[in-house]
């Protein structure tokens, strides 16, 4: 291997109706590795007639398979091909960030961000599921490196089958927004939030447990914040029930990065009792501005949270209300909070991120020769 270590990125997650954390983690990785002198990545995606939302328009250069996307991921998973060197020219490390396996033509890293379809099936479509198992197949089977963003999910992989000694735990980092004060009160007064909020963002899908969350603002019974819920719809999960039976909610449906970066700033908190995550970009977003963090014990949110949060038992929505309660009523707390989570939060670096990962890419390609 050459000192910079030529690396063959899937991006494809940029272009999805629903790109979420994994392209998040997709496109920081990209420009963390962009950055460093230890490496050279080249994106690879599906062909498409459009380029990705301006939000989620990847960092560098992609090449672009001559496949529509759904042949594209059937062909590697059931044929194994294309090799991606195909379209990018050579390559030392083929890095999947997420199931969507390529051939293993050159050292194969896979990032596994979770594997909560193992655990709960019912969440997912029939394709959904064939798609994941497949990819969870195909890395135990030929991934040199299997990259963690947790110990959650590390735990999780070794239960399932992996090889603990492929393992390699590298969390995430994260881009800090610095909004201001005047374009904060712009998009309040924008989205019609005239009072204090408690807010939630994410996908809307079962295992973000906003029915959980739902009812425990309704045992909460506050008048005098809203709960505020931004995120665009996913998949099988029908909220509306517990919407009417909860008072002072709003939804903003989906928002620019910019916009998020702002709501975080002017939150009283943020609620994110999620039921498994792999990560928790959200979490991390929420504390890096200053927002008083109240998310799950007993999956990744904890790690990220250390004692800078709140934890709680996401299947308690009595433990999820008295935990806002404090958080709202206990300005001391607060602030306490708020101070412990920026200085976490500044932990979690991006360029660290690239550090280990090319660490890790030199350790496959010695495993793998």
């Amino acid at each position: 291997m050459t000192e910079s270590v030529r690396v063959a990125m899937t991006l494809e997650q940029c272009w999805h109706r629903v790109p979420g954390g994994t392209a998040v983690a997709g496109i920081g990785m990209a420009r963390a590795l962009d950055r460093s002198p230890r490496a050279d990545p080249v994106g690879v995606a599906a062909r498409h007639t459009r380029p990705a939302p301006r939000d989620w328009s990847p960092p560098i250069r992609v090449e672009h398979v001559p496949l529509p996307r759904l042949a594209l991921y059937e062909s590697w998973h059931r044929w194994r091909r294309p090799r991606v060197e195909k379209t990018t020219g050579p390559v030392d490390v083929v890095h999947a960030t997420t199931f969507a396996i390529p051939p293993r033509s050159a050292t194969l890293v896979v990032t596994v961000h979770d594997l909560a379809f193992v655990h709960e099936p019912g969440h997912f479509t029939k394709r959904g599921l064939s798609f994941f198992r497949r990819g969870m197949e195909l890395t135990i089977q030929e991934a040199d490196v299997i990259h963690c963003p947790s110990q959650a999910t590390a735990k999780d992989c070794v239960a399932n089958g992996f090889d603990r000694d492929r393992i390699r735990v590298i969390p995430f980092g994260i881009d800090p927004l610095r909004p201001d004060d005047a374009s904060l009160d712009a998009a309040l007064e924008r989205h019609g939030i005239t009072r204090p909020y408690v807010l939630w963002t994410g996908t809307i899908e079962p295992r973000k447990n906003l029915r959980g969350l739902l009812e425990a603002w309704r045992l909460a019974d506050r008048d005098a914040e809203v709960l505020v819920l931004v995120g665009p719809e996913g998949w099988r999960e029908d909220l509306q029930p517990a919407l009417e039976a909860a008072r002072n909610v709003r939804t903003l449906g989906f928002v620019d990065r910019s916009t998020l970066g702002l709501l975080y700033s002017g939150a009283a908190a943020f609620c994110w009792p999620s039921l498994r995550e792999g990560f928790g970009f959200p979490v991390l977003e929420a504390m890096a501005q200053g927002c008083p963090v109240v998310t799950s014990r007993g999956t990744s949110t904890e790690e990220i949270t250390g004692d800078a949060g709140e934890l709680v038992d996401p299947g308690d929505p009595h433990d999820i209300a008295r935990a806002l309660t404090r958080v709202l009523d206990d300005r001391a707390r607060a602030e306490s909070l708020s101070a412990r989570g920026r200085e976490r939060a500044a932990t979690f670096t991006w360029e660290r991120t690239a550090e280990l990962l090319c660490d890790a890419y030199t350790a496959g390609s010695r495993a793998a020769a």
